[in-house]
Order: structure tokens, then sequence, then C-alpha cells
């Protein structure tokens, strides 16, 4: 097969699983229909499968048309490092000693707002817990914040519209969230070596304009949503159980894990050691999330995979635009594509402009929260919170939809502030 012809049906079956994430409500559906076939109409379902699924076409066609060598070639040349990092993030960040002090710093910071227990811990989750995601990367925010949403606010009576606004302001915020450093977003870690772009830089250029729009959209889905928030029960007063020498533990193992992000085979010796922790001390576990950060992981893999071969038409579409057209243009593509992938490749095209450089960031981190497959964090939300939406299914047009004003209220604070 030659690689003109390769280039080209690799962006097909790319296009194929986009169309498959949106519609994976159709094979929920054939699975009640036809019983006999559940199984695999329930796997293909599932959005966490699609990208990897295809994948795995893709690779077998490169298998049949240029031969087994370049097949595995291929693979081994994809960096999977992310969506290892993902996986051991929501393991440790998941857990119980973790959320119980989570739970506590967002009590406290919302005990000091004038507003009602459950409205005020609404906003923090949404607000606070995004920006510290430049600390604790993304990935570990996204997880802390959908595990606390859901236990406090994803339940049994809550409205459809409460849920869609917040995973759309979640998706955006925790996008956004993490600029305030080089290290913690991934269309940033991506370009931060190149660019030589500094955490003072990224705080001094992105970070406040990204937190004041953190705050913004916040407190927009908090006052939309102030009435239904309102009515919930008040949250339990239960002490947490958990000692302060496990979560101490937990705190260390997560640090750890964030500190060498970019190495797997250390964050990942230290994830096996964490495991071998946790056993030790079931009585201070709950279920560890592995078939949720399998998932997830495989999610990413495939979009690894599917992405390295879209490289010949997204670079020139990339360098084909002006500083100010590429800013509305990055979060459109941002939105069917990966965004940390987005701004690799725009950091292959030389002698870009500081403009350029700037908006095409800007538009990627804006548009991070608009589908599911737009911000890698994102999976991780998705796979913690569906559960809670009806028939176990997010409508990817409804998400869009409630992410769209708070990727706009984004776009306006780092294009105008």
């Amino acid at each position: 097969m030659l690689t003109e012809t390769l280039d080209w049906v690799s962006a097909a079956i790319f296009a194929v699983a986009l169309v498959h994430t949106f519609s994976t409500a159709i094979f929920e559906k054939l699975a009640h229909r036809q019983p006999a076939h559940a199984g695999l109409w329930h796997l293909l379902g599932e959005v966490e499968i699609v990208f990897g699924f295809w994948a795995m076409v893709l690779v077998l066609v490169i298998f049949v048309g240029q031969g087994a060598p370049h097949a595995i070639n291929y693979l081994e040349e994809r960096n999977y490092t992310e969506p290892l990092f993902v996986f051991a993030i929501m393991v440790v960040a998941g857990t119980r000693p973790i959320l119980d002090l989570g739970a506590r710093v967002v009590s406290i910071a919302a005990r000091l707002l004038p507003l009602p227990s459950a409205v005020a811990s609404y906003f923090v989750l949404l607000g606070l817990v995004p920006l510290m995601g430049s600390v604790i990367t993304e990935p570990a925010a996204m997880t802390l914040a959908a595990l606390l949403l859901r236990d406090r606010y994803f339940v049994a009576g809550t409205s459809a519209r409460l849920k869609y606004v917040t995973l759309g302001v979640l998706f955006v915020n925790v996008s956004i969230g993490g600029v305030l450093t080089s290290f913690a977003a991934p269309p940033v870690l991506m370009v931060a070596g190149v660019w030589g772009w500094d955490t003072p830089f990224m705080l001094s250029h992105f970070g406040w304009k990204a937190a004041i729009a953190v705050a913004i959209n916040a407190a927009g889905a908090t006052l939309l949503l102030k009435r239904e928030l309102s009515a919930l029960p008040a949250a339990e007063g239960q002490r947490s159980s958990t000692p302060w020498v496990v979560m101490v533990a937990h705190v260390l193992f997560l640090a750890g894990i964030v500190a060498f992000a970019h190495h797997p085979p250390v964050f990942l010796g230290l994830l096996m050691l964490f495991l071998g922790f946790a056993t030790a001390y079931t009585r201070h576990q709950d279920r560890l999330m592995l078939r949720e950060g399998l998932l997830v992981a495989f999610f990413l893999c495939g979009l690894v995979v599917l992405g390295g071969q879209q490289a010949w038409w997204l670079q020139p579409l990339l360098s084909g635009l002006s500083a100010d057209a590429v800013l509305v243009g990055a979060t459109a593509l941002t939105a069917v594509t990966d965004n940390a992938a987005l701004t690799y490749l725009g950091s292959l095209v030389p002698n870009l402009s500081d403009e350029f450089k700037y908006a095409l960031v800007s538009g990627a981190v804006a548009g991070g929260g608009l589908t599911v497959i737009a911000n890698a964090p994102n999976p991780a939300g998705f796979a913690i919170l569906r559960g809670r939406f009806e028939n176990e299914t997010v409508q990817p047009s409804r998400l869009l939809v409630a992410a769209l004003i708070p990727t706009l209220v984004a776009l306006a604070a780092l294009r105008w502030l």
C-alpha cells in the first residue's frame, strides 16, 4: 500500500471513529433489540472502546497493506506515556483517603463562602478543584472533582439539566485550569519545552486569565442551578475514619507519580508499590478504579494510534491559518481531536510568530471541554460520571451545548484580557 493511500485510509478510519463516538446510543439500543448479540453491541456502545477498536482496524490495514514489520514499527513509535499516566493517576487519586482529603479541603473552602452548604461546595468543586490541576495535574483534578460531584450532586432526583451543565463546565474548567504552570496541562506540556514556556511565563500570559474564566464559569453554573442545588439535602457530617498516616502515604504516592509523570518506568513502579500498600490496608480502601482506569487508558491509546496518522492534513491546515483565525480554528479542531495532539503538531511547524503560538494554545485549551475526546482528562471524568446519566449514556450533542458558553467565556478571557 502506498503511503498516500494509507494517509487517506487512516483519515477515513479516523472520521468513522468520530461518527461512532457520537453514535454509541444506537449500539445500546441494538443490544436491547438483539439480545443474542447484546455483548457485542454493548462493547461497541462503550465510548472508551471506540478509538481503541478503530485503532486496531487501522493497525490491521497497515499489517495487510504494508506488512507486519511496518505495523509493529508504527505501534512502537507511538508515545503511550500520557495514557499510562492517566491510568496511574486515576487509580491513586480515586482512592478513599485522597477523596477524604479532597472533601475536607472543599468543605473548608465552602465554609468561607456566605452561601448554603450545597451551593458553596458546588462552586468550590467547579472553581477551586480545576485550578488545583495546575499543581496535581489535570487528570488528578478531573478524577477528584468528578468523584466528589458524583457522590454529592449526581444523585437520584437531580435533573439532567444539572448533570449536563455541570459536566460541560467541569470539562472546560479543567482544560483551562491547568495552564497556571507549564507541566500540568497536556496541550501546554507538548510545546513548553520546544517554545521555552516555563511556569512564570504561563502564569503571566495564561494563568490569571484562565483563573478568571474558571471563576466566571463556576459562578454562572452555580447561579443557574442555585434553586435546585439549595433543595438538595445537606451533606452528611460523618467524619472520615482514614488515619492520617494512611492519607499522607497516599498523598506521597500521588506526588511521586505526578513528579515523574514523564517517566513511565518510575511512575508505573510507584503504582505497583501503591497497589501493594493498598492491599495491605484494604480496610481503609474502597474498590480501586482499575477497570475505569484501564478503559480510559485504552481510549487514549487508541487516540494516540489513530492521531499519529493525521499529521498530513492537520499540520498544513494549521500552518495555513493566520494568527487571528487560528484561535477559532484550534478551538473547532480540538473538538474532533485531542488538544495535546493539536498543539504537538503545531510545535512542528517552523517559524511561528508569538501571536500564532499564543492563539494555538489558547484555542486548544479553551475547546478542551466540547467533547469527550477534546482533552485527555475528559474520558476519566466521563467514566466516573456516565453511570449517573439516563441509560448510562452521555449524549455528545447535549454535552457540546452545555460546554459552549463556558468555552466562549474561556476564549474571551484568553483573547481580550
